[in-house]
């Protein structure tokens, strides 16, 4: 069956199209709507000349209004006419101008139409099946998009009559098995014909002989018990597809019965006076197609003719702007004699901002060195200081609670606290300052904050208390440096300010946020309390608020420094203060959670000293009082150590001895301690060198990569710090060792 299911599509698509006329009549003009009726009606009629001469004046009303939709529509009907009488090429063109104007619109169903009738145009004229079928396809997807089952059963027809056209029945079988469920509900009597009459081609072609013969019978019953005078295109074509098969079963008789039907039938169709009338007919139609694009070219003409008058008048508002330019340039001449002359003036500025400039920036480098210097030079004898204290306390136990003893020691600390307080602002403002993470469980934090602040309390005879919140991680992840000084500030603040009264700190667990856990806290006291006027300033540099009764002391720096470390952890503080109720500071941070990270810190928190070893380690330092102390720490330890004075003894003596670690002072006499380490490194020598400096440690982190010294360690620090480094080095360099001897 080649043609079967033609005309039982281009008849459906046609109905389809009643019903869409009647649902746009209240959009669409009446007469239009008429005319496509009248095309339709003849078309049906097989009068195709006069469905032609209807189509084509539809076709001029909608070009006149702009409406795409009938514009479509009437293109279709044309297209229909002369694909009828096989002048395929016009009526592919006439269904793309169609498809051209349906895009314009929002009807999915006339998309579906067109796209049906050029995939009937290409499969069963035997143009493109490969075209066909890519058609039918797209119209199904339109049909299956409005939920239409009556056009996804005939689309799927058609797909399946053109694969059986082309002799490919694998292909087309399960389109054919898709339509059927609806072809048995809806009761069509096209649709019954065709699916029974490719049933019979397709059990012909398995050589299913009986059930063959079946289908082509109940086919033909429909055609019995039916006026299918409408249908005679594919009544022909079943009598063609039925005599194919008596011819395959060597029927002759009934093979040439039925073709001579489909021959009789065929003639009576296509006769040569409906060929001269649709020619006439597709005639006129061109003819409109010429006239339309005369008059667009008209149009153009009017537009041409248009735009000249503008240019003349746009001659005419040259002219008049040359002479205004002529008077601005003589008005611009005048001017750029005055700006040459500011020019100089400017020149001489600019030279005098690029001095001022370079005083700014050399005063900013000037003031960098002095307070790295100054850093250096205070903390290096406090070092000392702090260092020999703690050695009293240990050798002179009766010393131990020595007034005078506590008090050297509170001073030392107090001017190591000034130093560093100094150094941090000028970091936060040099933006120097980089948060480095570790892990720890935030309640011991703030109970090591409470403890060492006790003192401080029982001077004012105030209680400080800790509530933290049982919802709060075990371990969470951040800068506990800088969050214990955001604590020591506020604490000691609050302290100061209160006298026999509570200051308490809580925190609070607010939310999570992915793995981020976000805590509020606050410090609470009922001191003396901050006026509203001043609440702003207490968190300004070097600003202290007058006090009524005593002289407090201190820098003044305290609250700057917590807001600035605050906004580093990417918040705000916030003060809520009475005068004579109290005070309180709250503000909120979010702390990384994350397991895994959590893991990889954990490994590294703890150093396990239980087994005694004695690590033999070399101190590289110039400072007598520094040497003494050094060598304490390390002796607390049983860690055997050996003193030089300045690198070059060091160098001396690393050709005949080796060590688990070097701790190298930078700032010495001769050779300072990163040449010293380049030398040793240079000598071959691995031995891990941990930079032991009262510089910041970010300031000199440049120079100890390029001198290769592994690790840094700032004066004055926790000895515990400097047990774990050196262990951590030494177990880290004997990996190293036996991967290479292995």
């Amino acid at each position: 069956m080649s043609k079967n299911i033609l005309k039982f599509s281009l008849l459906f698509i046609l109905l389809a199209f009643q019903g869409a006329l009647a649902q746009s009549e209240s959009v669409s003009p009446k007469n239009i709507l008429d005319l496509l009726s009248k095309s339709r009606e003849h078309f049906n009629n097989l009068e195709n000349g006069k469905s032609l001469l209807y189509a084509k004046k539809a076709l001029n009303e909608a070009s006149k209004i702009e409406d795409n939709q009938l514009v479509a529509k009437s293109y279709n009907l044309i297209g229909l006419n002369f694909e009828e009488f096989s002048d395929y090429g016009k009526a592919a063109g006439y269904y793309y101008k169609g498809l051209k104007f349906a895009n314009l619109t929002t009807n999915d169903s006339l998309k579906g139409w067109l796209h049906n009738n050029l995939g009937n145009l290409y499969c069963y004229r035997k143009i493109n099946f490969d075209k066909g079928i890519a058609s039918y396809k797209r119209a199904l997807f339109y049909k299956q998009k409005i939920k239409d089952s009556t056009e996804i059963m005939f689309t799927n027809l058609n797909i399946a009559s053109a694969y059986f056209a082309n002799e490919d029945y694998v292909s087309g079988f399960p389109y054919l098995k898709l339509a059927e469920p609806f072809v048995k509900k809806l009761n069509i009597m096209e649709s019954t014909l065709a699916m029974n009459s490719m049933y019979g081609s397709y059990f012909t072609f398995k050589n299913e002989y009986e059930k063959a013969e079946s289908s082509f019978k109940e086919a033909l019953k429909v055609c019995q018990t039916n006026d299918v005078e409408i249908l005679e295109t594919n009544v022909a074509e079943l009598y063609g597809d039925i005599s194919k098969y008596y011819l395959k079963i060597k029927d002759y008789e009934n093979a040439y019965l039925y073709l001579e039907k489909h021959n009789a039938l065929e003639e009576k169709i296509y006769n040569e006076a409906r060929a001269d009338e649709v020619k006439v007919a597709g005639s006129h139609i061109e003819l409109d197609e010429y006239k339309r694009e005369i008059d667009k070219i008209e149009n153009e003409k009017l537009v041409q003719t248009t735009r000249l008058q503008h240019t003349r008048l746009i001659v005419v508002m040259f002219i008049f702007i040359f002479f205004i330019l002529l008077l601005l340039v003589y008005t611009l001449y005048k001017n750029n004699q005055l700006r040459k002359k500011t020019n100089k003036k400017l020149k001489v500025a600019n030279e005098e901002l690029m001095i001022a400039k370079e005083q700014a920036e050399e005063a900013s480098l000037l003031k960098s060195q002095f307070i790295s210097t100054i850093t250096h030079e205070l903390r290096t004898p406090l070092y000392g200081v702090v260092g020999i204290t703690d050695m009293i306390a240990d050798e002179h136990r009766e010393l131990k609670n020595s007034t005078y003893l506590k008090s050297l020691k509170f001073s030392a600390k107090y001017l190591l606290s000034l130093v560093n307080d100094i150094l941090q602002v000028y970091k936060i403002e040099e933006k120097k300052i980089v948060l480095e993470n570790s892990i720890f469980n935030l309640s011991d934090e703030l109970n090591s904050i409470v403890d060492s602040l006790q003192f401080l309390a029982v001077k004012n005879n105030n209680q400080l208390l800790l509530e933290v919140d049982d919802s709060i991680p075990e371990f969470i992840i951040t800068d506990k440096v800088r969050l214990s000084q955001i604590f020591m500030n506020l604490v000691s603040n609050s302290l100061k300010f209160t006298k026999d009264g509570e200051v308490k700190i809580c925190a609070k667990f607010e939310r999570y946020e992915a793995s981020y856990c976000f805590i509020t806290f606050k410090v609470i006291d009922d001191g003396i309390g901050i006026a509203k006027e001043h609440q702003k300033k207490i968190f300004e540099k070097f600003v202290q608020i007058e006090r009524k009764e005593d002289d407090y002391q201190g820098t003044g720096l305290g609250l700057s420094i917590v807001k600035q470390l605050i906004s580093l952890f990417g918040s705000e503080i916030h003060c809520e203060s009475e005068e004579n109720l109290g005070t309180q500071m709250i503000f909120t941070i979010g702390f990384d959670t994350d397991e895994n990270h959590r893991n990889d810190l954990l490994k590294n928190l703890e150093v396990d000293f239980s087994e005694e070893h004695t690590y033999k380690v070399l101190v590289v330092e110039d400072n007598k009082i520094n040497q003494i102390v050094t060598k304490k720490i390390l002796d607390i330890r049983h860690f055997e150590s050996v003193i030089v004075d300045d690198g070059y003894e060091a160098i001396k003596i690393l050709e005949n001895n080796t060590f688990d670690v070097i701790l190298m002072d930078i700032n010495m006499p001769k050779i300072n301690g990163f040449d010293t380490s380049k030398l040793i490194r240079k000598m071959g020598i691995n031995t891990p060198i941990i930079a032991v400096t009262a510089f910041d440690k970010q300031e000199i982190m440049e120079q100890i990569v390029a001198s290769k010294m592994n690790e840094v360690i700032v004066k004055p620090f926790d000895p515990n710090h400097l047990y774990r480094m050196i262990k951590h080095l030494s177990e880290k360099k004997d990996e190293i060792l036996k991967t290479k001897l292995n």
